[in-house]
């Protein structure tokens, strides 16, 4: 959520922060702002909606300067508008933020009775106005950033520029990313290293309890008792992605035609093809010796993890626990030094799987990370990481995240299996043969079902309540496939096991209730066809996804039926995946919402 971008530089910035704030796009916002110091003044645009709004104001109302500061903001305090977007100006101050602050409120009435006038709702500007009131009270800049960031509490990523400082930049974090770029006479400061990507590969992360003071040589990093400390630097990768649409008309079409590309990769670092076998040096975790496994995420990532327990329940008799990590860090879940935890997170940054992590960490068990992001705070604090290598995921709707972290879980509840001797070396070989089909299949399955799921996709438009049942790891897609309908399109949708159907959503059935049903010809499948029977019976309209021999066994009468091919188990969630994905897509371009970028949704969730 959100997005920041500094530079200090030694020509025009404005268009560049434009340029830069593009990349952030993915991350959701709904206003945007720049602003530049020249001449010894501080000017700022700043306009509600997409960039191009902003885009169209500096076109008219062009900005000049060498050293300027760029937000994208996504609304938690105060409604999306031009006074409350970002940046806010107070006294010659400048901020930029993602985050909340949490103690705003009390602060505010502190500021209002000193007199401060307030021009926003937000909490942002409560930030700019404790700077100002205390240069005024004689602190120097340095002092009075260090000042507030000590009265502040909660969750912020910084950035402030001074009007009487024209070639220093401020920075701090508590909570969300911030990084620093290094370039040739001129430096960066961006949410992530996608933004600073155009300019420089050399980073360095802020930690929690970093304030940076950046000049246009160089950076002083100190701590908020004003002490100096040191952070490495990185050669980030992301330099090595061009993210375009290419021929798609989104990024969540272009990123569901990417899997079978993307898993490949995913793969070639866990599987050897060689010998069909999982490399002995990606586990990072003691498998042989747990007693238990936690795992925690969010949203599209908790259903992957959910789709992981059942494989190292079943492969290697490994107990699971999961929970969301909204929920998990405040459990207070009792754990011990011989079980392991698991955090799954695309961007590495998402706020309360960081909590938990911390939390696990605090009780002394090893830490895994499935992540996109191997740079991220989440792969920073891990002990082991296990990349998902998706490359950026620009669509906020998960699609190749998602299957690349199934591929990877797969792999390591299989690497689990036969380290706790749950599964044979043969039975390792025929399960990784199978994962090495994986990109074949789902190249035929996507170009073989696009356009009867185009077709179906018009019809679905026309409903508004949808519900998706499986059983087995169906029940996961069905949760996920209600998920991705629910953001993209606004069709209400829900998933259950289907064995849940006589327990309430039963009395949901009627003919304009279309049931969505995922079910492979597996060990379920006879169980969960009772299930299709029962909606039959009540005028539901089935879409049945199931495999060929799913089709053969099948007689009930469906609105429609999609047939992909018998796979193994092991590899069904990833194929089945597909239809749920392009369903989702096709019927929001038929709804004509914003599929890359729906409402109120932002791609990394760095607050609480």
């Amino acid at each position: 959520m959100c997005g920041i971008v500094g530079i200090v530089g030694n020509q025009p910035v404005a268009g560049r922060l434009v340029d830069a704030l593009r990349r952030l796009e993915y991350r959701g916002y709904d206003s945007a702002g720049v602003a530049t110091i020249h001449d010894g003044a501080m000017n700022r645009r700043r306009a509600k909606g997409k960039l191009f709004n902003l885009e169209k104001v500096l076109d008219d109302q062009p900005l000049d300067g060498a050293v300027g500061i760029a937000h994208t903001r996504w609304a938690t305090h105060g409604v999306p508008n031009e006074d409350n977007a970002h940046p806010h100006f107070v006294e010659g101050v400048a901020v930029v933020h993602n985050g909340i602050i949490e103690n705003f409120s009390e602060l505010k009435d502190g500021l209002v009775a000193d007199g401060a006038t307030f021009t926003s709702q937000t909490d942002t500007e409560v930030v700019a106005q404790l700077i100002a009131r205390h240069i005024r009270q004689g602190l120097d800049n340095r002092a009075a950033m260090l000042a507030a960031l000590n009265e502040i509490t909660g969750a912020y990523a910084l950035v402030v520029m001074f009007r009487d400082d024209p070639g220093t930049i401020m920075a701090a974090r508590f909570g969300p990313p911030l990084a620093v770029g290094f370039g040739r006479d001129e430096m960066f400061l961006g949410s992530d290293a996608i933004a600073l990507s155009p300019f420089t590969n050399d980073i360095v992360y802020l930690v929690d309890g970093d304030c940076a003071i950046v000049h246009r040589t160089g950076a002083e990093i100190i701590d908020f008792a004003g002490n100096p400390v040191e952070r490495p630097h990185q050669i980030s990768q992301a330099t090595a992605y061009m993210v375009d649409k290419g021929n798609h008309r989104h990024f969540m079409e272009k990123e569901i035609y990417e899997q079978p590309e993307v898993i490949s990769h995913a793969l070639s670092h866990y599987v050897d093809l060689a010998s069909y076998s999982i490399r002995p040096d990606i586990a990072g975790i003691d498998f042989e010796h747990l007693k238990g496994l936690a795992i925690s995420a969010c949203g599209t990532a908790y259903l992957s993890g959910l789709v992981g327990k059942y494989w190292f329940e079943r492969y290697a008799r490994l107990p699971v626990e999961i929970d969301v990590a909204s929920e998990f860090r405040y459990r207070e879940l009792p754990l011990s030094k011989d079980q392991a935890a698991l955090f799954i997170s695309q961007s590495g940054e998402t706020a309360d799987t960081l909590a938990s992590l911390r939390y696990c960490k605090d009780e002394g068990l090893s830490i895994g990370a499935v992540v996109n992001v191997s740079e991220s705070t989440i792969a920073r604090e891990a002990d082991a990481v296990f990349p998902i290598l998706a490359g950026p995921e620009i669509g906020v709707a998960s699609t190749k995240a998602f299957t690349c972290q199934l591929a990877v879980l797969a792999s390591l509840s299989i690497a689990a299996g036969r380290a706790r001797g749950r599964i044979t070396a043969e039975e390792e070989r025929e399960m990784v043969r199978h994962l090495s089909e994986m990109p074949r299949i789902m190249s035929r399955v996507l170009n073989s079902i696009h356009d009867p799921i185009e077709q179906l996709s018009r019809e679905l438009s026309k409903f508004r309540h949808v519900l998706y049942l499986g059983r087995g790891t169906s029940y996961p897609l069905a949760l996920e496939g209600a998920l991705k309908l629910k953001e993209i399109s606004y069709i209400h949708a829900e998933g259950y096991a289907a064995g849940e159907l006589k327990h309430g959503p039963i009395a949901l059935i009627d003919e304009t209730m279309p049931v969505i049903v995922i079910a492979p010809h597996d060990r379920f499948f006879e169980k969960t066809v009772s299930n299709m029977q029962e909606v039959a019976a009540r005028g539901g309209k089935i879409i049945f996804i199931t495999d060929e021999k799913g089709a053969a066994a099948s007689k009930l009468e469906t609105m429609a039926t999609i047939v992909l091919p018998d796979v193994a188990e092991i590899i069904a969630p990833m194929v089945f995946s597909l239809p749920i994905q392009l369903l989702a897509y096709h019927t929001a371009v038929f709804m004509g919402t914003d599929v890359d970028q729906p409402r109120n949704l932002a791609k990394s969730v760095t607050v609480e």
